[in-house]
Formats: C-alpha cells, sequence, structure tokens
C-alpha cells in the first residue's frame, strides 16, 4: 500500500510536470535565465571593448542616415563654411580700410614734398 501511495504521488508530479502551463513556465524560465546570462556577456564585452563598439555604432548609424546626410550636407557645410569666414572677418582688421590708409599717406607724402 505505501509502495502504491508513492508511485500514485510520482505519477501525479510527473502529469503535472507534462501540463502546457507547467511546460510553458518552464520553458519562459530558461528563456528568461539564457537573457540574463547574455546580457551579462554582452554588458562584459562592452566594457572590455567600448572604442570599438563605440566606433561600429556609430559607423552603423551614420549609414543608416545616409540618405539624410547626403542631402543636408553640403547645406551644414554651406553654412559652416559662411559662420567661419564670418569670424575670421570680425578678427582680421578691414582689408579695405587699410588700403584707403595707404593711399592717404601715399598722397599725404606726396603733398609734403
Amino acid at each position: 500500500m505505501i509502495q502504491r501511495a508513492e508511485l500514485q504521488r510520482k505519477l501525479g508530479a510527473a502529469g503535472e510536470a507534462f501540463k502546457p502551463k507547467s511546460l510553458y513556465n518552464r520553458g519562459k524560465y530558461r528563456l528568461g535565465a539564457k537573457v540574463d546570462d547574455t546580457a551579462h556577456a554582452v554588458q562584459k564585452q562592452f566594457r572590455n571593448n567600448r572604442l570599438p563598439i563605440a566606433l561600429a555604432a556609430a559607423a552603423g548609424i551614420a549609414w543608416l542616415l545616409r540618405d539624410p546626410i547626403r542631402e543636408h550636407a553640403p547645406r551644414l557645410g554651406r553654412r559652416l563654411r559662411d559662420l567661419a569666414e564670418a569670424g575670421l572677418d570680425k578678427l582680421r582688421p578691414d582689408q579695405g580700410d587699410v588700403g584707403e590708409d595707404r593711399e592717404i599717406t601715399e598722397d599725404q607724402n606726396e603733398a609734403a614734398q
């Protein structure tokens, strides 16, 4: 009788293990464990190789956005060039004023002679 009860208990446990909900829960648990392991491996690789992975990510993003970049880069380049020229013009003395000063001093020198 004890053996029969033990056998019934084991058979019930086995039957419960093969029910769809139990199979689903076990699969979900194992998948979650694999995802966690993969996430930890990716984090470790990223910590060890930050620069190459960052460069690859930047290159991938640039490749994905290549059409908008081709379209807008010439305009942006012209704007940057115009801004740089405007900044340099502010830093340089006015070329036109310097030429006029030379003419004035040359005229004064001729008048003095």
